[in-house]
């Protein structure tokens, strides 16, 4: 993993693969690499770094060619380095891959037995090898790359997104797909293929998405889609509507402060057209969505997620207990698969996914259906793995997020799994028309909200400067408060390297308490919530100790101004809304303090905005 581009067409294919390698880069990789074919010699580019890097490696005066594959990289197998990167060439088949091989070790000991010599450490490599195999088996007079890559794909166990070339023909290109998206774009006497669809559409805005299973040959005049036994498959075109200028960064100096204030506009799109406020119903657009009769049927929800989205699963999980008295667990994907989970037909399992395309989640999904459990899907990218293989789908519609830590996706789950809450309510009558809308009256209230406390940056700036230096930092919160303690201390080590944990603070005393000195900010979120005097005290406990104490917390509230020695007030809607006011300071925070440590908040290191693989 992570991003796949390629094209073949009368452009330059140098220029097209590295503007298309851009558009990827919000998927974080450690290394890049393009091949390009031209008439007389393949040339193949690559380098630990950067787009910028990779650039510089390729000459100024050389001549255009047409045809050609790229790749950014995320290390699973092999560390970070040139000769790790793609495109991987074994004499005449270049590869570029994203996935991984399961079976690889078992592949590398049969290809290295029968006399093949590996350049590099990744599992990829293999694809290489094995096609030219293939390839070589062939009759001399009926060559053909798209029979070898079939051939040799059944060998193959886990996911790939594969992009082939032969040096020999600057005519053609092959892919194939299973689990690992890729996406086709047609343009006039050209095409363009891409890991997602803002690599192409400065190009074309006519799409295909590849499904799972599905090859695809590529002339200059045609994007022939086969499955594994060389049947041919339509797929529908799509139209893509989007604009590239959301990709853009609109004059802020990182994507992860655009879309921190991009909040207040993704909230009121995930918002526009759901909320009738007059009756106090939730309309989402599947024409197949669940009816009153299945919800009221529901004994127990399971949400399933990794990472922030695990988080907006958690705190949904106390509202459903509290609004609809089911039992409601919020479980990690990556752990969930591997489980032998109760599971049956009255089970809703909610499965979260920003890209729609984490395998974790996509494996908890396969699984709940396998137990005859309904799957529900929040997802944000269109079209995505997750949602088209769940029972049902609501998307956020928050917009391309570039940056690798997630901001706006974060909050528009919550208010899209609270509008889903609020219709579940009704249709069980756990809440009544008039409570429904004043529930959905919060929920409006939000983006200008929002925009209140992003007001609040300057402040939230000077306060990161001050606690910047830590190497340590614990986030507290109690009730609903404590997931969002988790997404705060998951946004700071994500992208400022900050050893952070995240607690209930009533679980501070009973061992993180030992690690409290005057060089370890403790975050607290105290914000009006039933158990409000108990964190206070929770907090007195840090300040007998030497620590500092900074809280987010209610305008005007001077019992906890009294204890903290720092305050970030935060303005109140309602207790079960106020989860995405309390964000923002949060993100911001984070933001700040990485700024002030100089790392690259846009891709931090290690990280990927797409985890296709375990």
């Amino acid at each position: 993993m992570c991003g796949i581009v390629g094209y073949l067409g009368s452009r330059n294919s140098a220029e097209v693969l590295l503007d298309g390698l851009r558009k990827l880069e919000y998927r974080g990789y450690d290394s890049a690499g393009i091949a390009i074919q031209g008439p007389e010699a393949l040339k193949i580019y690559r380098c630990k770094g950067r787009i910028r890097d990779l650039e510089s490696t390729i000459p100024q005066q050389a001549p255009p060619t047409h045809c050609g594959i790229g790749h950014t990289r995320w290390a699973t197998h092999g560390r970070p380095s040139e000769v790790n990167a793609h495109p991987h060439r074994v004499g005449d088949i270049v590869v570029v891959h994203n996935g991984i091989i399961e079976n690889h070790l078992a592949l590398r000991a049969e290809i290295e037995a029968g006399g093949a010599t590996f350049q590099s450490e990744t599992d990829t490599e293999i694809f290489a090898h094995l096609i030219v195999g293939q390839f070589k088996a062939q009759p001399a007079d009926k060559k053909d790359l798209l029979a070898a890559v079939r051939d040799v794909l059944p060998r193959i166990r886990g996911s790939y997104a594969l992009g082939v070339l032969n040096a020999q023909d600057a005519a053609r290109l092959v892919f194939a797909r299973k689990g690992s998206p890729l996406v086709i774009g047609l343009g006039d006497g050209e095409h363009f293929v891409a890991s997602d669809i803002p690599a192409v559409l400065n190009y074309t805005r006519n799409i295909i998405i590849l499904e799972d299973g599905d090859l695809l040959e590529l002339t200059t005049s045609v994007a022939r889609i086969s499955d594994l036994s060389g049947q041919r498959v339509e797929r529908p075109v799509r139209n893509i509507t989007w604009d590239p200028l959301m990709a853009e960064k609109g004059g802020f100096p990182h994507f992860m402060l655009k879309e921190i204030h991009d909040q207040p506009r993704a909230i009121a799109d995930t918002l526009a057209g759901r909320l009738s406020l007059e009756t106090g119903r939730v309309f989402f657009e599947s024409a197949t969505f669940p009816d009153g009769d299945y919800f009221r049927a529901i004994e127990r929800i399971v949400i399933v997620a990794c990472g922030t989205s695990f988080h907006a699963g958690l705190t949904t999980c106390y509202e459903v207990e509290r609004v609809l008295g089911i039992p409601a667990t919020a479980e990690f994907a990556s752990e969930f698969r591997y489980r032998n989970p109760v599971l049956n037909g009255k089970t809703l399992v909610i499965a979260i996914s920003q890209s729609g395309e984490t395998a974790d989640t996509l494996a908890a999904v396969e699984l709940a259906k396998s137990k005859g459990a309904v799957v529900l899907s929040v997802c944000n990218v269109l079209e995505s793995t997750i949602a088209r293989s769940s029972d049902y789908v609501i998307y956020t519609h928050a917009g391309p997020e570039i940056s690798v830590a997630s901001t706006k996706a974060f909050v528009t789950q919550l208010v899209t799994l609270q509008m889903l809450l609020a219709k579940i309510a009704l249709a069980r009558r756990a809440l009544d028309h008039d409570q429904v809308r004043q529930w959905l009256t919060e929920l409006s209230l939000l983006p200008g909200v929002v925009g209140k406390v992003l007001e609040s940056e300057a402040g939230i700036k000077q306060i990161a400067k001050k606690y910047a230096y830590a190497q340590n930092m614990l986030y507290l919160g109690r009730d609903v408060h404590f997931p969002l303690a988790l997404e705060g201390a998951l946004k700071l080590k994500e992208i400022s390297y900050v050893h952070a944990e995240a607690h209930p603070a009533g679980e501070m005393k009973h061992g993180p308490i030992a690690l409290i000195d005057k060089d370890v900010p403790v975050f607290f979120i105290v914000h009006g919530s039933k158990v409000r005097e108990k964190v206070i005290a929770n907090m007195e406990e840090i300040k007998a100790r030497d620590g500092r104490v900074i809280a987010l917390t209610l305008p005007g509230d001077s019992e906890v101004a009294k204890v903290a020695e720092t305050v970030i007030e935060v303005p109140s809607i309602s207790a079960r809304v106020d989860s995405v006011l309390l964000s923002i300071p949060l993100q911001l925070f984070a933001y700040y303090v990485a700024v002030h440590r100089g790392t690259d908040v846009d891709q931090p290191r290690n990280l990927a905005k797409s985890v296709t693989v375990e």
